[in-house]
């Protein structure tokens, strides 16, 4: 009808301008960076105001919008939602607590690292803030609350209190007598420690209720509420929190296990790919994660750039899948590193549930997950390094796992790439947005050393694009492989993303 046409005419939205926003831990030039210091996991919660950050170190830095916070200036506020002028979004510094300390494992002799691989926030409960964090064997969920009151005048005169038993103050006794310090007192008539319930010989009228007093000085207490352990002998990879609220899933290279938020101290496997024998093991998991809306639906990703989605009412054990996700190559095109790029090294799912996004080491997929005869659409990252292949396998960087990210509105995809450089594709029906961005104060200096994109080729069905930019950056400066983006993360409901290079975190907005 009429409004399908003014859709179509309408066509993609405009490439976004990216501009800088702000930079925590920004190294000097020539500052060695600490290994303990180097980014590892970053999230934001759903509302988009808190960020998480974990690093090697095994601490969890928390960061706050301050931005949305209203100072009284409503009419400003309705004043400024009206002009053309994009808001400055801003976060700061919250507060950050140690979740993991290194360990090591007796039985098998093995060092545990303290690295935070994966953090996950669970859902808001009375003005505190949950989140999940886990390292290669150990998951706990922290609570982090705001104390803001504190009691004073309380009936038991610290001053004279020793020990914790039961002790008089100023207003019990005028004399003064010795107290022992399991709470009994010397040559006292009254005995404290009896089973005599009765009133004191100085009556109820010296008790007094404590005072609590609301301080204008707050301070933030990170407190680990459970540990969830001894579920796992690889290295867990992922978590997801599930849409219910109430459980998680944790995936290592062999297994899924489901877990119930308030109770840690069993699990239920869900998936398990071990063979019986080990020599037969072909693939591993990489990355799992619930979908978004669907309680009972989960998708995995392997090393053979497969994805499985699975359905968790057809049996407790999901050793079959539901849907099975995968782009058959061209006879031919095999090379001896397809099997180490075909593996994915990060999965997500859109906000709406429809689609998932995967990333293995050359490219990002976009799927529909009603149709699983290949993705949507494919766009090269940096595909100039394919003929380098053998040298990234020689100083193992062909192993590096990048993450991806899609937005809010589901209209633009972002991973990360070599040279702390990151991709922002559009994925709309049409779209020729591919924008690479270098993590620094001028994100989009990059975009001026490059010649014009050339055009894309579009594959035979409509909706499968296929994006390959090759030659941006052929004519740039050399790539240095040492420093890589290998995370970061979009805001939930804004064009606004979060970037982890090496030990600095970058903000920027569009």
């Amino acid at each position: 009808d009429g409004g399908d046409e003014v859709m179509t005419a309408v066509g993609p939205p405009p490439p976004l301008d990216w501009k800088f926003s702000q930079v925590f831990g920004e190294r000097a030039a020539g500052e060695e960076v600490q290994e303990v210091d180097i980014i590892s996991a970053i999230e934001f919660d759903k509302t988009g105001d808190h960020l998480a950050t974990g690093d090697r170190g095994g601490r969890v830095v928390l960061f706050e919008r301050t931005d949305t916070k209203d100072h009284g200036c409503h009419r400003k506020d309705l004043e400024s939602m009206d002009c053309s002028r994009i808001q400055h979004p801003e976060f700061r510094y919250k507060t950050e607590f140690q979740s993991h300390d290194p360990e090591f494992d007796y039985l098998k002799s093995l060092e545990i690292e303290e690295k935070i691989n994966k953090i996950r926030w669970c859902q808001t409960t009375n003005s505190a803030q949950f989140l999940l964090s886990t390292n290669d064997k150990t998951i706990k969920c922290w609570k982090v609350q705001e104390k803001v009151k504190k009691i004073c005048e309380m009936n038991v005169a610290p001053s004279k209190s020793m020990g914790n038993g039961i002790v008089g103050g100023s207003r019990v006794s005028a004399s003064s007598k010795l107290h022992t310090a399991n709470g009994g007192c010397i040559d006292k008539p009254f005995n404290f420690l009896s089973n005599d319930f009765s009133s004191p010989p100085f009556g109820i009228s010296s008790l007094h209720l404590p005072v609590v007093i609301t301080s204008h000085e707050t301070s933030l207490v990170a407190r680990c509420r459970r540990v969830y352990g001894h579920a796992h002998d690889y290295h867990i990879n992922s978590i997801s929190i599930n849409s219910d609220g109430e459980t998680f899933i944790s995936a290592d290279d062999l297994r899924i296990n489901l877990w119930n938020l308030e109770i840690n101290s069993q699990s239920f496997n869900i998936v398990d790919v071990k063979p019986a024998n080990m020599e037969d093991l072909t693939e591993v998991i990489t990355s799992a994660e619930f979908h978004p809306s669907c309680c009972n639906m989960l998708a995995y990703s392997s090393s053979k750039g497969l994805i499985r989605l699975i359905d968790l009412r057809q049996s407790a054990l999901c050793d079959t899948h539901s849907k099975l996700f995968e782009e058959h190559e061209a006879p031919g095109s095999k090379s001896f590193f397809a099997d180490i790029i075909a593996s994915i090294s990060d999965v997500k799912f859109a906000k709406d549930g429809r689609h998932m996004l995967s990333r293995d080491y050359m490219t990002l997929k976009l799927w529909d997950i009603n149709m699983d005869s290949g993705p949507v659409a494919t766009f090269q990252v940096h595909e100039y390094l394919r003929p380098k292949l053998c040298d990234l396998y020689e100083n193992d960087s062909i192993f590096d796992k990048f993450e991806c990210c899609i937005s809010g509105d589901g209209l633009r995809l972002a991973t990360g790439s070599y040279s702390n450089l990151f991709r922002v594709f559009g994925c709309s029906e049409g779209s020729t947005e591919a924008t690479t961005l270098e993590t620094t104060k001028n994100p989009m200096r990059r975009q001026i050393q490059t010649p014009p994109r050339s055009t894309r080729s579009l594959g035979t069905l409509p909706r499968v694009i296929k994006r390959d930019n090759s030659g941006v950056d052929i004519n740039g400066p050399p790539f240095d492989f040492t420093t890589k983006l290998l995370h970061l993360a979009w805001h939930p409901t804004e064009n606004s993303l979060a970037c982890a290079a090496s030990n600095s975190l970058y903000m920027y907005y569009a």
